[in-house]
Order: structure tokens, then sequence, then C-alpha cells
């Protein structure tokens, strides 16, 4: 048998609690030995929904452990690593999260929103690295060219929008002590960054994400600004903190047209 298919069958049956060892996997009597290899298949998916738990903590916790370990395994039944590589594995677990609670009550779905939070996180903290840009940098550029002017992203940053509390329950949940339930039940839009290669999230106020999003599909800050038709909006307050939390790695001066 050619060694891909042999891999192949060994992958399959490794995915299946019922399928039978691989006729090629043989124990030391030189046959298949069906409860070893269960006991190894086993240790897969215990190491898998393992490396689950550790990538989102606070979903675990809102979930509970029996709910979450039940999701886990159903994801790893069908979702295999593609990389070798541990950290890779799970990146779509919220998608799977979000369709596997989806007839919950909203605060145990919710757990699907803050699995997304916790993604993001780990996305930021491996990106690449990458200067950012620092307020004396923004006063040094020409007045003239300040409309004109398009930023670039950190590769680590991320913007959200959730239609929960996400960022302050996951906030909530980074201590040891009995976590408080956010005061309303309100949608939250997040911004995680990296500055000083520490991750950091927070919830952005009203407007900021819109002016961000903007921003960050090529519009100048002018245009960005101006697609804000909001008395409430403050260009200057939001660019100064989209800066402040290490946000933007540079800005490219522009001419106003």
């Amino acid at each position: 048998m050619p060694f891909e298919t042999t891999i192949r069958a060994f992958a399959a049956a490794l995915a299946d609690p019922y399928e039978p060892p691989p006729a090629t996997t043989l124990g030391r009597t030189g046959a298949p030995d069906a409860r070893r290899f269960s006991v190894y298949r086993n240790n897969v998916a215990v190491g898998l929904i393992g490396a689950l738990e550790a990538r989102y903590p606070v979903s675990r916790r809102l979930a509970g452990d029996d709910l979450f370990r039940a999701m886990a395994r159903a994801f790893v039944h069908e979702r295999k690593p593609r990389s070798p590589v541990m950290i890779a594995y799970g990146g779509e677990f919220p998608e799977f999260a979000d369709a596997y609670l989806s007839d919950g009550p909203p605060r145990v779905a919710m757990t699907a929103d803050v699995a997304r939070l916790e993604n993001a996180w780990v996305e930021a903290y491996h990106a690449q690295d990458a200067g950012v840009t620092t307020l004396p940098d923004l006063a040094a550029l020409d007045p003239d060219a300040l409309p004109g002017t398009r930023i670039a992203f950190h590769p680590a940053v991320r913007l959200l929008r959730f239609l929960t509390p996400t960022a302050s329950t996951w906030a909530a949940h980074q201590d040891d002590a009995d976590p408080m339930a956010p005061i309303t039940f309100a949608p939250e839009d997040a911004l995680i960054t990296r500055p000083h290669y520490d991750v950091r999230v927070q919830v952005l106020p009203p407007l900021a994400y819109d002016f961000a999003m903007s921003l960050r599909e090529g519009a100048t800050l002018i245009e960005a600004a101006e697609a804000r038709d909001d008395p409430a909006f403050d260009f200057g307050t939001h660019l100064v903190g989209l800066i402040q939390s290490g946000a933007i790695a540079s800005l490219i001066p522009g001419q106003d047209p």
C-alpha cells in the first residue's frame, strides 16, 4: 500500500471512534490492536481539546466545563490540525461555537463572541512586529498634508463589533476573583492592540469603530471624519486615541485634493 494511502487511512481512523485500526497498524502480536489504537486515538482527542481550553479560557468558564468540552470534542471530531504548530489550531472554533450554541440563552450564546475576542487576542499576540506612530510623529506632520493623510495599522490590530458586552465580560474574567456581570447587556465594539509587546483589549467609544474601519479600508483622515455625520464625533479625540493605543504603525502623508 502506498505511504500516502496508509497515512490517510490512519488519519481517518483517528477521526472516527467507531473505525477499527488500519490493517497496516500492527501491534506486538503482528496484528491490528484495537485497544491500544483506541488509547492513542483518545490521547490525540484529549490533546486537541486541551489546546482549545488553553486558547479559550474565558469561553470555557462562561460555558462551564461540561458544555465546553462537549463542544470542543465535537469540533475536534470535525476539524483536524492542518499544521504541526499547535498555536495555529482552533482558529475556526468561534464560528463553530456560534452554530453550536445558537439555540441557547443570550448569555450562553455570548460564549461564541468571547471566543472571537480570545482568538483575536491570540492572533494579535503572534502578529508581525512593527513600530508605532507617536503623538510627536503626528505633531511633526505638515498641516497641509493632514487632510489627505492615510494611516497604516499595526499588524497586531484587530477591530471587533459585538451585539453583546463581550469585551467587558472578558475583562471581568482576567483575575481569580468572582467576575462581575456587565451592568447592562449592551453591544460593544473592541480594539485589540499590542504596544510594547503587551496585548491590550479596550472597549471603543461610540463612532470609534466606524472611524477606524474607514481608515483601515483606505479612506483619508478627512474622508473618514466626514463620513461620521454626527455632531458628537470629535475627529481629534478619536485620532489621538488610536495613536495612544498603539494601533497606528505609520502615517502616510497626502495632499488635500
